[in-house]
């Protein structure tokens, strides 16, 4: 009888890790790896977790993994090869490592992987005791950062490359309810492709600080790397405005090279 138990517990064992075996065989590999660096805290904080939320279910119904950093310590040669979409969750363009900046800047240039930054990834200039970053500057198209609308403005934002993968299902025109909408010292269009503009005019409430030529998407078309700057990312009510959404999507898939 001992015997017996024993041959039926050596058969039950044997199936379970057989099962388990087909289980693990089972699992997806992921189509493509997402590092995003995150500010931690902060007056954004309130965006980048509700963006967290919205990537979560994003990647599980598509199949790709994103690992958050928030800050630049961890970024080497090593470490960005491990990933082929880089996303800079508002993270600005200062307080990086010089290690980190020389592998970001290999990374973009040579295309080894694809890039999109939002919002504060344009804050550039002298800030919190940082100089400006000259070469993240020329990959911005050349521009620094002037001022920005602290009182928060409604406006409508026009699309210009309708034909751009990052723009496929976006509406012609969108509004964007709440936003700070920042200015530079020039446009960035003579060396950049520009996506979308802001109508200046359609700020409510109206507001002086105002460029004429107004990108807030554009893309960097000198480098190898597919990368798509996203003005908006101040106010979590964007994860409710479909149009967003829409271009956060569709710039996911389109900088990792891969199709939705």
């Amino acid at each position: 009888m001992k015997y017996l138990m024993r041959r039926v517990g050596l058969f039950t064992l044997l199936l379970s890790i057989g099962f388990c075996g087909l289980t693990i065989g089972q699992v997806k590999k992921p189509r493509f790896r997402v590092l995003a660096i995150a500010e931690a805290g902060g007056i954004h904080a309130p965006f980048v977790s509700a963006a967290k939320t919205w990537l979560a279910n994003e990647a599980a119904e598509n199949n790709f993994t994103i690992d958050y950093i928030e800050n630049t310590e961890p970024i080497n040669d090593a470490f960005l090869a491990r990933y082929q979409l880089f996303i800079q969750l508002n993270y600005p363009p200062y307080m990086w490592s010089d290690t980190a900046k020389a592998a970001f800047q290999k990374y973009i240039i040579e295309g080894k992987g694809g890039w999109i930054g939002f919002h504060h990834a344009t804050l550039l200039g002298e800030f919190d005791g940082y100089q400006m970053w000259p070469w993240f500057s020329d990959f911005m198209g050349g521009i620094r950062y002037k001022n920005y609308i602290a009182s928060f403005a409604k406006a409508t934002v026009h699309v210009e490359a309708k034909k751009h993968p990052v723009m496929k299902g976006v509406p012609v025109a969108f509004e964007v309810q709440k936003e700070e909408w920042y200015t530079y010292d020039k446009s960035p269009r003579p060396n950049v492709n520009v996506l979308a503009t802001v109508d200046e005019s359609t700020y409510s409430p109206d507001s002086e600080l105002k460029m004429g030529d107004h990108p807030v998407v554009w893309s960097n078309e000198r480098m190898k790397a597919r990368n798509v700057y996203i003005f908006m990312g101040h106010h979590p009510n964007l994860l409710q405005n479909q149009a967003f959404l829409t271009i956060f999507r569709n710039a996911i898939f389109w900088a990792a090279g891969t199709k939705k």
